[in-house]
């Protein structure tokens, strides 16, 4: 028997059709929510795109525990020399096969091609997006804090491929809290200024702090 998600139908289309069709945009619990599907795909990229091994490692396993939250697993499928990453229920699979007789509603898969130009550049946008507010800010209010908002921006860079300013309270303190203390090397003078220069990476940017203090 063939991999039913081998098929040409894509859920992802026939989802935009549904939603064209009746105006709705909902999910059912079944469903992935769609902005797992959207953060999965974004850590896959960025496990695939990254120099660093251990990167790439840590890429996989966020994505490996976002989905088992949700019951679900992931898989590369070799298309025709494209990859595709193939979101599914876990309950599919066993020892790393696809048990097709485990499937009733082979719709419940998510696939999401992995090929293409544009997310690269797309990509490349959002870094040079935050180094040009890094060079603002230091501009702005001198080397330290230039130098911190560096920090962030590599922060950005290496874990969420995400404009600063679309950073959640939970990823920055993340950044706060652990990237700053543990990767940054930050100087004394970093230390004592990091959260007045997040305040003004923010102020720069025009975009309220989110409220990442945990202490």
């Amino acid at each position: 028997m063939s991999d039913p998600m081998d098929e040409g139908d894509r859920r992802r289309e026939r989802a935009d059709g549904a939603g064209e069709a009746d105006g709705s945009d909902t999910e059912t619990d079944d469903e992935l929510p769609r902005d797992v599907v959207q953060e999965a795909e974004r850590l896959t990229r960025l496990e695939r795109t990254v120099p660093d091994e251990d990167e790439a490692s840590a890429h996989a396993e966020r994505r490996a525990e976002l989905l088992d939250d949700h019951d679900f697993t992931a898989r590369i499928r070799d298309d025709d020399g494209d990859d595709v990453l193939v979101l599914h229920p876990a309950e599919w699979q066993e020892d790393g096969v696809i048990r097709t007789d485990r499937i009733e509603d082979v719709s419940r898969a998510e696939e999401i091609p992995l090929e293409g130009t544009g997310d690269p550049d797309e990509w490349d946008d959002v870094d040079a997006h935050n180094r040009s507010l890094v060079e603002d800010v230091r501009t702005a209010h001198g080397e330290v804090h230039g130098d911190n908002a560096a920090a962030l921006a590599d922060f950005v860079g290496n874990h969420y491929a995400k404009t600063i300013e679309s950073l959640t309270a939970a990823e920055l303190a993340e950044f706060r809290y652990d990237y700053f203390v543990r990767n940054a090397w930050p100087s004394e003078k970093q230390r004592d200024a990091i959260d007045e220069s997040i305040g003004l990476v923010y102020e720069t940017a025009g975009e309220p702090v989110p409220d990442y203090r945990t202490e």
